[in-house]
């Protein structure tokens, strides 16, 4: 494989790693019990995205490398094959 394919495959499983990450720590306004006038009441407060971008990237490192560990492996690719 190229590198090009290595970074399609990274962002494909950083896609799919941020919808995962995107939940945890949110508080809507409703819960917050802080509505702003002529927002809605269950958009984030603080939805920490920078935190989450972070959190996405490692993770999304570490899911590609195992991944690229599986897809190499030569008793795996026998199976597989």
């Amino acid at each position: 494989m190229t590198w090009v394919s290595y970074a399609a495959i990274y962002l494909v499983v950083w896609a799919l790693c941020l919808f995962v990450v995107l939940p945890f720590g949110v508080r809507s306004q409703h819960e917050a019990g802080d509505v702003i006038r002529g927002s809605e009441r269950g958009a984030p407060m603080m939805p920490m995205l920078w935190w989450k971008v972070l959190a996405t990237t490692v993770l999304a490192a570490i899911v590609t490398a195992v991944l690229l560990w599986l897809l190499s492996n030569p008793v795996l690719r026998e199976y597989w094959s």
